[in-house]
């Protein structure tokens, strides 16, 4: 049997048998310096039962840091921003970046701006704002910036930074406030202001936090796995002008800003090596985040043996090949003074690494060199913890889940043809050991399911059919229940993540008949993102309203090689949108 204890600075397993006791130290952070390190040197000669125990505990802390990698200390960007009126042409400091539209843009028969605020610095410029921008072909499209050095304002550099035909959405907002942040890092520049050439038909309140998310995380740079010393980012205070001012706009820019280092942790979870994220750091990250808030949050990391006791027969089978032993996360949320009136739970697929087992992944665009990312589900759902941490919401207690593991291959592995007992009971035939993570998200659910709460939202890199379906940048959306479709896409319309709902069609389930078990874990190819989400659904009480969410493809940038953190923003709205 064994334990997690948790302090403030550490977390100590400690795993005992009827004749000897043993205690690993976790120096838990991958932002920081992770190592596994014993707190005494330990004989594992004991019973026979206990030397294989302890050798598979000491393998796995070998394993915990293969290859000799060790994450570089980095801290998150630290900006600070505030909310001004302010006359454009006195603001002082690096750059001022004035967010612009393709209508904004248009000129009269003299090649001068109709827009008022476009005017006003143009004139101040002695022209040579429209002039520059008339010689660069800049129309206000979106992903179009120039940033000029032009004498005459309070600022350094004036950029326009344009937002497309016509900006309405929070996505357009976020991207400004990204493009300002690269305008930043290019200029070094310390102190920038963003505004609007228009403002009017968009909620202030929104734009102004989808701004600030933008500039935070356009700031962020994951280099914590590179030889060189990285820089620190030079940009230091954003003023948002002419959006409001007071504190309602304050609390906002605030708001974003803890959702914004939910994000950046989610990226990072995501990032790192799975020779440095194996399932123990991610329990240790997750049980840091107890240990840091405890006003509010308690952990519970059980360990193989609790999980036999549960009869988790599915998520074992699937853990059963590597000598990096599952750890079963369970984050608790609870208000800091209130009545509770909802009970929510988020379950995040874990596979901290995905090789296939036997069914291995090969052939080109199989991407087993990203199977790091297998675990962007629980990166969303851990993300969505801290966040909700620092915001502490009222009303509403969340249960955060992870069944953590590694699919690998070895003779104790999970086979093609094998029949697995999940802990509702239910038996799965095994035709595919790379469907693995509906067999760990099955146990999940159920134990979700045995917390008494009112709606589930789990989230998985779960197909690749789902991808083929949707392309790279949106998540689906599978759930027999109207109302949550409504909450969640109606949060994901503040987040400005793309959701896209699909249909659970019953008649597909034919496919997943087994002729010697309750089912078989993957069906034809034809609607395989449908047919995993009908998987799950046999493992959810009908009593809770539950969606799936299949964010295979937006986990990741393949572009620029980097997690997105996909997911946190969605969730913490969603929560607060159940919040009293």
């Amino acid at each position: 049997m064994a334990a997690i204890r948790v302090s403030s600075t550490s977390l100590t397993l400690l795993a005992s048998t009827s004749s000897s006791s043993c205690y690993f130290h976790f120096r838990p952070s991958i932002f920081t310096k992770f190592r596994f390190t014993p707190i005494r040197d330990i004989s594992f000669a004991i019973t026979p039962l206990s030397s294989r125990r302890a050798k598979r505990m000491a393998h796995s802390i070998a394993r915990a840091t293969l290859g000799l990698t060790e994450p570089n200390k980095i801290d998150p960007p630290k900006i600070s921003f505030a909310a001004k009126e302010i006359d454009l042409v006195e603001w002082k400091g690096d750059i001022l970046a004035v967010g612009v539209t393709e209508k904004d843009m248009a000129k009269d028969e003299n090649s001068k701006f109709k827009n008022s605020i476009l005017q006003k610095l143009d004139s101040k410029l002695g022209g040579l704002l429209s002039e520059a921008s008339s010689e660069e072909e800049f129309t206000g499209k979106a992903g179009q910036s120039t940033v000029l050095r032009l004498p005459g304002l309070g600022s350094k550099r004036v950029g326009l930074i344009g937002l497309g035909s016509a900006a309405s959405a929070p996505v357009a907002y976020r991207s400004l406030g990204e493009a300002v942040a690269a305008a930043a890092k290019s200029a070094k520049a310390s102190n920038v202001a963003i505004t609007l050439a228009s403002s009017e038909g968009i909620s202030k309140l929104t734009t102004a936090s989808a701004i600030a998310t933008g500039a935070v995380l356009g700031t962020f740079d994951d280099n914590r796995f590179r030889s060189l010393e990285s820089k620190k980012p030079a940009l230091e205070s954003v003023d948002i002008l002419g959006l409001g001012t007071g504190a309602e706009i304050e609390k906002k820019l605030k708001y974003a800003g803890d959702v914004c280092s939910g994000i950046i942790f989610g990226r990072e979870l995501v990032n790192a090596p799975p020779n440095v994220l194996t399932p123990g750091v991610l329990a240790a990250e997750a049980a840091t985040i107890a240990s840091e808030y405890s006003d509010v949050f308690s952990a519970k990391i059980l360990d193989e043996e609790q999980c036999k006791e549960l009869k988790m027969g599915s998520y074992l089978a699937v853990a059963a090949a590597s000598a990096n032993p599952p750890h079963f996360i369970h984050l608790h949320y609870k208000p800091p003074s209130g009545e509770v009136k909802t009970k929510l739970a988020l379950v995040g697929k874990g596979l901290t690494f995905d090789s296939g087992g036997y069914n291995i992944k090969t052939g080109a665009g199989c991407l087993i060199e990203l199977m790091k990312f297998d675990m962007g589900g629980s990166a969303a759902v851990l993300g969505a913890a801290k966040a909700l941490a620092q915001i502490k919401p009222l009303g509403v207690e969340v249960h955060f889940i992870v069944a953590a593991c590694e699919n690998m291959i070895s003779g104790t592995g999970m086979r093609p043809g094998d029949v697995v007992t999940a802990s509702n009971g239910k038996t799965i035939e095994v035709n595919n050991t790379d469907a693995e993570g509906r067999l760990t998200l099955a146990d999940a659910l159920v134990y979700a399911c045995n917390q008494g709460v009112d709606k589930i939202v789990d989230l998985a890199t779960l197909t690749g059919a789902c991808i083929i379906a949707l392309g790279p940048s949106i998540a689906g959306v599978f759930t027999p229940s109207d109302e949550l479709a409504k909450e969640v896409l109606g949060a994901s319309e503040v987040s400005g993540e793309k959701l896209w709902r699909m249909p659970m069609e019953d008649s597909y389930w034919e496919s997943m008949k087994s002729g010697v078990a309750d089912m078989v874990n993957t069906g034809g190819r034809q609607g395989g993102a449908i047919t995993a989400a009908l998987f799950l659904k046999q493992f959810v009480d009908e009593k809770v309203q539950w969606m799936h969410i299949d964010l295979a493809g937006p986990v990741w940038n393949d572009k620029k090689k980097n997690a997105t953190g996909f997911g946190v923003s969605t969730l913490v709205e969603w929560v607060l949108k159940n919040s009293s």
